[in-house]
Formats: C-alpha cells, sequence, structure tokens
C-alpha cells in the first residue's frame, strides 16, 4: 500500500485525503484506536467512513452510523502540520514506522490506515466542523477557492511582510513554507517586502495555485518543472547552491518561526 511522506503542504494534504479515501470510504470500521488521551475511550467501529475531505492543510474523514434524522455523523479531524504523515496497509502489513508516534488507527476488512505523529486529532459532530476549519481563508485546492477573496485579505494587511501574509491560513489555505519561497522567488519579491508594495496581489494567489494543482496527484513536489531528485524547487532548500536564474547564492534566514530561503539579487529588498 501507498506511503505518504513529504513536505505538508496543501497538495500533499489532499494526495492523503485521496489516499485516505480509495482505503477507507464505503467500508464500515472494524476497529479504531485513537492514541491521545481525550479520545482513549472512543471506539468507532460499525461506523460506515463516508468521504475523506480536506481544508487547507485540516484532514476531515467523515463517518455516519444510522439513517435520517437519527443517524449519527462524526468526523473525525487531523492535522499533518511538519511531521505527521497517514499511511494505509494491508491488514497483516507491517507497518513501516516507529510506533510511538503512532496517534491512530483506522480499521476496515480491507486495509489499516495508520496516523503516524498527527497532531490536533479531534472526533466532533460533522455539523460542529466550522468551529476547527471556519476560520480559514479560501481554499487553494478546495471548491471554495476565490482568488479576489485571498487577495483581499492578504492586502488587508498592508504593513505585514509578504512572506508572512502568505502562510497566514486565515488568507488563504494551502500554502507552506517551501511554496512561499518558491512563489516568492517566481514573482521577484524579497519576503520582507511589506504587503503594500507587493505589485498585483491577484497575480500572486493565482500562481499560487498553479503551482499546487501540479503537483496534485504526486507526491514529488516541484516547481521548477522537473522530477529529478535535486531539481524540484529554484530556492527552497538550496542555501549557498547558485540561483538557476543568476547564478548568486540562494541564501536563508529565519522569518516568523520559520526559515526562508531567496536570491538576493532576483528578490532585492524594496527601497
Amino acid at each position: 500500500m501507498p506511503t505518504v511522506d513529504g513536505v505538508p503542504e496543501g497538495d500533499t494534504v489532499w494526495n492523503t485525503a485521496r489516499l485516505l479515501e480509495r482505503a477507507l470510504v464505503g467500508e464500515t470500521l472494524t476497529g479504531t484506536d485513537l492514541r491521545v488521551p481525550a479520545l482513549a475511550t472512543v471506539n468507532l467501529a460499525g461506523y460506515q467512513v463516508a468521504e475523506s475531505a480536506c481544508r487547507g492543510k485540516h484532514l476531515l474523514l467523515r463517518v455516519t452510523r444510522g439513517s435520517g434524522d437519527t443517524g449519527e455523523r462524526l468526523t473525525v479531524h487531523s492535522h499533518l502540520r511538519m511531521d505527521g504523515a497517514w499511511r494505509v496497509y494491508r491488514p497483516a502489513e507491517r507497518w513501516r514506522g516507529p510506533a510511538h508516534e503512532v496517534r491512530a488507527v483506522l480499521r476496515v476488512p480491507a486495509a489499516t490506515a495508520v496516523g503516524f505523529h498527527v497532531h490536533d486529532l479531534a472526533v466532533i459532530p460533522t455539523a460542529e466542523e466550522e468551529r476547527l476549519v471556519g476560520h480559514l481563508g479560501p481554499d487553494l485546492l478546495g471548491p471554495d477557492w476565490d482568488p479576489a477573496e485571498a487577495a483581499r485579505r492578504i492586502g488587508g494587511q498592508p504593513d505585514r511582510p509578504i512572506g508572512e501574509a502568505l502562510l497566514d491560513q486565515r488568507n488563504l489555505a494551502g500554502i507552506g513554507n517551501l511554496y512561499k519561497c518558491e512563489l516568492l522567488f517566481l514573482r521577484g519579491v524579497s519576503p520582507w517586502t511589506p504587503v503594500r508594495d507587493v505589485p498585483d496581489l491577484p497575480g500572486m494567489v493565482a500562481l499560487a495555485r498553479r503551482l499546487l494543482v501540479a503537483n496534485r496527484g504526486r507526491w514529488t513536489q516541484s516547481t521548477t518543472g522537473s522530477l529529478r531528485k535535486t531539481e524540484t524547487t529554484y530556492v527552497y532548500g538550496r542555501r549557498a547552491h547558485p540561483c538557476r536564474r543568476c547564478g548568486a547564492p540562494i541564501d536563508r534566514s529565519g522569518q516568523d518561526d520559520r526559515v526562508t530561503y531567496w536570491c538576493p539579487a532576483c528578490q532585492p529588498p524594496v527601497g
């Protein structure tokens, strides 16, 4: 069965939702093990898996029991953050991962889904999902995608550095550090440029969507068009390597608790 790894950004989460969809949706859970104290007594055996969805970087596995007005509808919520992953195995297959990092186990007759180091694990009524994801901005890979609204939200904080604004999931949901760095390089914008000085915000959010859509359905994330291991990014993870555009060394620095990569020559500071 497939293994899920990589940088957990919007496309990785979308792919993970599809992985769980193929393995679980339409099946009845035969056993569950949610290894966080608040959910230690929760047993979802007997629930049918109705849908595997995502919103930004949040995974939403919806399960049902019964039908009509008396039926119960619950959502198993998880977040991958920087180090989480869901993997799917055949029933007798050995799990490949540290046992102490297992946070969730969901079993159906033909497969077992295991959540390694997943975060914010919760089981809530499906009708209450908005209290976990209602704060998010338009989802770059979701049916609610609205580029004008995303640009409006980013522009609502004109003094904020654009690198921070792009990572704020309340502005638009799905961009992580890799796409932030690559997007700003492609637009020739310094990560520390105030939003008010960024030209063409609509064009920037449109490119952000194109980057994520290009990687939807595959685990290798590439912004360059190449799937070769050392050629997938322009600046991300390439400190001191020559810029693919101008040859200057790529730099790296901290920004808002994240590491930012950029080309000082291609992305000069404003002013």
